[in-house]
């Protein structure tokens, strides 16, 4: 005989209420938010890791398909360098890109300790990251990378990932990567919950999101892994007003979406239209936008110790940023509908400002990227948050961009904005991150640092008083 059938609350009760205590937590029960930078370094040095550039002909196992010209794998794993056709109405485009179909895990475990729960951080290596070790989720892999394809070490803590009861899952979400550099690519999104013993291996630290959103203010510490998966989580309670609701923020979102004519396909590398092949590097002729280098990397101590693999050098760094208003005492944050040629869906919500400024010193003001010079020129007074961040840097080479959050008024950024801009509450941005394909990475960045800001204020909280991110008396 069937078991009666059971109705459940919609949401899960109190999610968003642990969080928000664990935001308003400045200190952990184990480890010093002070002595985490100190730790990475330690972890840095002690490591030994030597990353250096190498001519394509030194990459071991990598080598130019004799067909297509696509950088590939002998093992036909991990990932290829392909070329990439864009087609809109007003313009086209041939570029290189990565292609890597298979979704990986980008997973933080968490338990509570003295009634606030925690997260379980690693300190990473990355041969991109300009630091080399930043602070990581418990779980960063690839398909490849945890079914051993590189012959590897088993990737620690995947157990608690690979099949959690949903009952101890806090955020799942199927989110994009880099739709300028990735091709469709995406990556499982995960905070599990643990109530039983969890031994600490020495590269892992419990930090509350207090703890990270201090670490979130430090240049080239929390790495674009964290950032996303922090950025899905349930931290913001619903907001009871906005200037538009969520039902006219889909349709909107949508009209966007329809309105853009984007092909995308894939060609060969050989054929890409503009882009020269070298000893060193595939990049353009006129030098702008990135190019695909080739690196080595040893005493990684990592699943592997060393190998050689191709890479992404964007060509100077970036600005992204987000134009942030008060309406009648609710913030909102001006998000752009960005057309990205590897996005899935064509395109995703991206913050207000985000481009290498250098790829358009030449061009005239009309053309070069609405609201570029807001962010370029803004006075200090009105800078609320400005940290350098990089990329994911086990694809991208020394990518850093200077992530700002900038205060802005009706004389800089109307209420009614142009077409392809609209404004949303942080709140309404982090109940779309928690769907696949709305919100893409560089805004998810940003969000991550207004959600737990946010979500220290909320009421009942120790850091309620706390106006992120004046709390110090200066701009973050």
């Amino acid at each position: 005989m069937n078991a009666p059938a059971r109705l459940v609350p919609r949401s899960r009760a109190g999610v968003c209420e642990r969080l928000a205590r664990s935001a308003a937590t400045a200190e952990g029960a184990h480890t010093a938010t002070s002595g985490i930078p100190g730790w990475l370094d330690l972890h840095r040095r002690s490591g030994g890791t030597e990353i250096r550039r190498i001519p394509f002909a030194g990459l071991d196992h990598w080598s130019f398909a004799p067909d297509t010209g696509d950088l590939r794998h002998s093992s036909g794993r991990f990932f290829t360098i392909e070329g990439l056709h864009v087609a809109r109405p007003e313009a086209e485009w041939q570029q290189p890109i990565i292609v890597q179909p298979e979704i990986g895990i980008l997973g933080i475990l968490a338990k509570e300790f003295d009634g606030v729960l925690h997260f379980l951080m690693q300190a990473k290596m990355e041969p991109g990251n300009p630091n080399l070790v930043q602070l990581s989720p418990t779980v960063q892999a690839t398909r490849s990378n945890y079914t051993k394809a590189h012959g590897g070490a088993e990737v620690k803590y995947l157990e608690h990932f690979l099949a959690p009861a949903r009952d101890r899952v806090l955020t799942d979400v199927l989110q994009s990567e880099h739709g300028a550099w990735f091709y469709r690519k995406r990556n499982r999104n995960m905070i599990v919950e643990v109530d039983g013993d969890v031994p600490v291996d020495d590269a892992f630290r419990w930090l509350t999101l207090g703890q990270i959103m201090e670490l979130l203010r430090l240049d080239n510490v929390v790495n674009m892994d964290a950032r996303t998966v922090l950025a899905s989580a349930p931290v913001s309670s619903v907001a009871p007003r906005a200037l538009s609701s969520d039902f006219d923020l889909l349709a909107w979102f949508t009209g966007e979406r329809a309105r853009h004519d984007v092909s995308a396909r894939r060609m060969p590398l050989r054929e890409v239209s503009g882009w020269q092949a070298g000893e060193y590097s595939v990049s353009r002729a006129d030098g702008r936008f990135f190019r695909v280098v080739a690196v080595s990397v040893e005493g990684a101590g990592r699943e592997v110790a060393g190998w050689t693999q191709p890479i992404i050098e964007p060509v100077a760094p970036g600005i992204v940023g987000f134009a942030h208003r008060v309406f009648d005492g609710v913030p909102h944050v001006l998000v752009h509908a960005r057309v990205e040629g590897g996005f899935l869906d064509t395109v995703e919500l991206a913050p207000t400002v985000q481009c290498v400024p250098e790829n358009y010193v030449h061009l005239p003001a009309e053309h070069r990227p609405p609201f570029l010079d807001l962010m370029l020129n803004a006075p200090p007074d009105r800078i609320r948050y400005s940290v350098v961040h990089s990329e994911e840097g086990g694809r991208f080479l020394n990518a850093e961009s200077r992530y700002l959050i900038v205060e802005t008024d009706e004389t800089t950024t109307p209420t009614q904005p142009p077409p392809g801009f609209h404004w949303v509450t942080p709140a309404q941005l982090n109940w779309l991150a928690g769907h696949s394909r709305y919100v893409n990475v560089q805004a998810r960045t940003l969000l991550a640092a207004l959600n737990i800001a946010a979500a220290a204020r909320e009421p009942g909280t120790a850091a309620a008083g706390r106006v992120f991110p004046h709390d110090r008396g200066r701009p973050a």
